[in-house]
């Protein structure tokens, strides 16, 4: 799947135009999300020097985008093309409803049902990014 991801609120704390505190879990769950064949775009407000900030985190944190602002890499955009992008899904913070936990957001995506997550929760206590690699590797 293409999977559009926001930043700010989302993947790190509100700060802008600084860099907030990563949102616990974002980056693992994105991490794995791209080890399963989903291609990731991150799809923010941010521009100019900000998103330079925004995509070199990312990148420093091991996540690099499929696109940035962008349906494809090698679109160009201009005065009459929208910037909606094309993804099969959208993760942001501004969702009715809120962000959801990392956790839900990973469960919804991949299939992995609650039962998987309650039982490797209950007998491994290795921290959620463990989890989320056995789930992964099941």
């Amino acid at each position: 799947m293409i999977i559009a991801v926001d930043f700010d609120g989302t993947i790190v704390r509100h700060r802008y135009p600084e860099i907030g505190d990563e949102i616990p879990f974002a980056i693992d769950t994105l991490k794995l999300l791209q080890q399963k064949g989903h291609q990731l775009i991150l799809w923010t407000y941010r521009s100019g020097k900000e998103l330079d900030k925004a995509v070199e985190y990312c990148k420093n944190n091991g996540i690099e985008f499929y696109a940035i602002n962008k349906s494809y890499p090698e679109e160009v955009l201009s005065g009459n093309i929208s910037r909606k992008i094309n993804a099969d899904i959208f993760i942001d913070d501004r969702n009715i409803g809120g962000l959801p936990d990392w956790g839900d957001i990973y469960m919804q995506i991949t299939g992995v049902s609650e039962t998987d997550y309650l039982s490797k929760r209950d007998t491994g206590k290795k921290g959620f990014s463990q989890l989320l690699k056995n789930i992964f590797e099941k």
